[in-house]
């Protein structure tokens, strides 16, 4: 204990970078919990926490055991709070129609979406719909919904539609969908803190309305609402003037590209340039956060520095490093709220202002404190970001960077300092590079194999090159044609921006067809990505020679995918999808109305190809899965691990025809994509019932049992979590004037 407390009181200055680790911590815990906790438990008790942790610091501050004691309930508390409190500041997801309605609302922005084929060649758009009323009788006089709509536009719509703009469309609406598997991707969450109600189709073209905030509709269309434009609202037609302009010049998929990292409209990418950019390593190029926003501060400070220098009187008299450093920040939030506000550029901004702080103070520009006080600001105001890929992502990356230059710098001092040439300047150079997306992809590594199912193995070798292409040329003619725009002289800066971009585009194909590009790894356990980051934290954060203990957890998370138990079986959301793990293979069957998103979710989530169930008579190479039994159509038998499962994937008399007695005899399950009703009594039974209940299903089977999953056993009772069959809250209309 006394070697301990030694080494702690030697490592004491860093104790506080673990301040954001431990409001994580309670921030982690408020959504692990399994039922919400009401104001009682979700503040009162945090709140005793956080009371008991100031008492521990100020009564015991001499001990160094008190101090870090009282500073992880009081971090634990924050975090905990803070999520609560976030969660608990939204509005409820509504109900939406279930059929064909006309929708009215302002135009918040206007995305162009890729072309889905040859026939295609425009491509289709979304508007992102505020203040939405729907045109039925049951929501006449309804309140505007506080949380917006994507509606996906016909591709023949030739609306001409503007931010801020009032229009109706007759839309087919559907809220936020379920998860595909029991600890699958949770949109009702992500749809709960961005503010969304859900998405739409339209059926119909865009119709303008010409309204006043008093005029209504009549005969039963919904009230126009009077726009409320935020600050990025007012900036979008902006955005797509200079969208409309990019795709002039640079037509193709260089020109979306273009588009991307100057507007942030990164929609219109091709879906076979993401998927290339994807296995190639590159994904990181088409999403506008802390690379594009480094690139450009960098820009911007040099372009500011070279200009004071060159003008002696302010050079002599003005502190033009600091100066150069603010306006290089100004301009850097000018790009963030051009690019959209989106939030990881967003985070990113934040790091560079206490970056520049640090620089105007005298202090370190990039250090781990830098990094720990901008992680405590964002999990204070949006702690529900720590559950998203690109947070930890950013973090991580910014972290291993810290910690690895850390150790690195002293040696490439010394290597720059034995000599001079352009010779040893390259070396040095290409060294840094190196290490820099060595160090930011392998401390990312982990965190794309559970978000994205995918490992690549060759991204180094792409960041080498297109990197530095990005940086050096890119982003700075990107700059450089903005700039000019006005002016119409953009023409000559995008047309050498878009040959870069095409070197670019040509890297990240080849890549992508080389060999062994995307490395499938199943579905990763919350516990081992957990396991890693914490890992990854212990590595970063400490100096002496046990910070190698990080290594533990880090690689038992990374392994943790290819250890735990992967489910038998999978039934879909609505349960009209269902699938067998059978080998090397995934055999899918059955209809679904998001059949591809889940059919893509469940392989991915498995890391097999997915198969079709064998035709009537026939069954699978082993034997496992025969369907078309006893002369019964849509039915089939799986015998695995010692276990019988009967499967109906399809019933046209919606549970009317019974199953007959000698099908269902010796069954240990029988699961059936309608319901069952009286067929198979005192079987265990999971039916479309069953789904509309509970969600998803993932079922083990075992020799001695047969276990079920539910994704309401995983997501628990939480005010993101909709009712059995997606259902919200009522869009009640206001009450009457007395």
């Amino acid at each position: 204990m006394p070697l301990l407390t030694a080494a702690l009181l030697a490592e004491q200055r860093r104790l506080v970078l673990w301040v954001p680790v431990g409001m994580a911590l309670g921030v982690l815990a408020y959504f692990l919990l399994p039922q919400e906790p009401g104001a009682l438990w979700g503040v009162g008790l945090p709140a005793a926490g956080l009371v008991l942790g100031l008492c521990i610091l100020v009564a015991g501050w001499l001990s160094l055991w008190a101090r870090l004691a009282g500073g992880a309930c009081v971090a634990v508390a924050l975090g905990f709070v803070s999520a609560w409190s976030a969660a608990h500041h939204q509005s409820p997801l509504p109900e939406l129609p279930r059929r064909a309605v006309v929708v009215s609302g302002t135009v918040q922005s206007v995305m162009v979406l890729p072309p889905r084929g040859v026939e295609d060649s425009a491509g289709a758009r979304r508007v992102v719909l505020a203040g939405v009323r729907f045109a039925t009788p049951l929501d006449h006089d309804m309140r505007p919904l506080q949380r917006t709509l994507s509606i996906t536009l016909r591709p023949d719509d030739p609306a001409s539609l503007a931010p801020g703009a009032a229009v109706q469309v007759r839309t087919l609406l559907r809220p936020p969908p379920f998860p595909a598997f029991p600890g699958g991707r949770d949109f009702q969450r992500e749809a709960w803190f961005a503010g969304s109600a859900g998405s739409g189709r339209a059926l119909g073209k865009v119709q303008p309305v010409a309204c006043s905030n008093e005029q209504s509709f009549h005969g039963g269309l919904a009230a126009c609402v009077a726009s409320q434009q935020d600050f990025s609202i007012r900036l979008e037609p902006l955005r797509e003037r200079i969208d409309v302009r990019i795709r002039q010049v640079l037509p193709g998929a260089a020109g979306a590209v273009a588009s991307t990292v100057l507007t942030g409209e990164g929609a219109s990418v091709p879906r076979d340039v993401r998927e290339d950019f994807a296995a190639s390593g590159l994904a990181h190029l088409l999403a506008v956060a802390g690379l594009h926003l480094g690139i450009v501060l960098g820009v911007l400070m040099a372009v500011f520095r070279i200009s004071f220098s060159a003008w002696m009187w302010a050079a002599l008299r003005w502190p033009c490093k600091e100066l150069a450093a603010l306006l290089a920040l100004l301009g850097g939030a000018a790009y963030v709220a051009l690019t959209g506000l989106h939030l990881p550029a967003t985070r990113s901004l934040m790091m560079a202002a206490v970056v520049v702080l640090g620089l105007v103070a005298g202090r370190r520009a990039v250090s781990m404190r830098g990094l720990a006080l901008a992680a405590t600001i964002l999990l204070l105001v949006m702690p529900q970001e720590l559950l998203g890929a690109a947070f930890q992502m950013s973090f991580a990356a910014v972290m291993a960077l810290i910690a690895g230059y850390e150790v690195a710098r002293p040696h490439l001092a010394r290597f720059r300092e034995e000599g001079r040439g352009f010779r040893r300047w390259l070396t040095l150079h290409l060294v840094t590079l190196t290490l820099t997306s060595l160090l930011a992809g392998l401390a990312t590594l982990p965190v794309v194999m559970a978000y994205f199912g995918e490992v690549q193995p060759f991204f180094i070798l792409a960041n080498l090159i297109a990197v530095p292409l990005m940086a050096v040329w890119i982003m700075p003619l990107g700059l450089l044609a903005l700039v000019l725009m006005p002016l119409h002289l953009d023409a000559v800066p995008l047309h050498l921006m878009g040959w870069a971009i095409q070197v670019v585009l040509h890297l990240a194909h080849s890549i992508a067809h080389w060999p062994a590009a995307r490395m499938l790894v199943p579905h990763m356990p919350g516990w081992g990505l957990a396991a890693v980051l914490l890992g990854l934290c212990w590595l970063c954060l400490w100096r002496p020679v046990w910070r190698l203990a990080g290594v533990v957890p880090l690689l038992m998370g990374v392994l943790s995918p290819f250890f735990v138990t992967q489910p038998d079986l999978l039934i879909s959301p609505d349960g009209g999808l269902m699938a067998v793990r059978e080998g090397r293979a995934l055999l899918v069957g059955g209809q679904s109305r998001d059949a591809f998103l889940v059919r893509a979710a469940w392989q991915q989530a498995l890391a097999l190809p997915p198969h079709p169930f064998p035709a009537e008579g026939e069954e699978t190479p082993d034997g496992a899965l025969a369907c078309g039994q006893d002369g019964v159509p849509d039915v089939c038998l799986l015998s695995l691990k010692g276990r019988s499962v009967l499967l109906r994937v399809r019933d046209r008399s919606d549970g009317e025809a019974l199953l007959p007695d000698s099908l269902c005899a010796g069954m240990d399950l029988v699961i059936s994509a309608a319901p069952l009703r009286q067929s198979c009594p005192g079987v265990r039974k999971l039916d479309r019932f069953t789904a509309w209940r509970e969600g998803a299903q993932a079922i083990y089977l075992r020799p001695d049992a047969v276990r079920v999953v539910s994704d309401r056993d995983v997501r628990g009772a939480r005010p993101w979590v909709m009712k059995p069959g997606g259902h919200g809250m009522p869009t009640l209309p206001l009450a009457p004037e007395e």
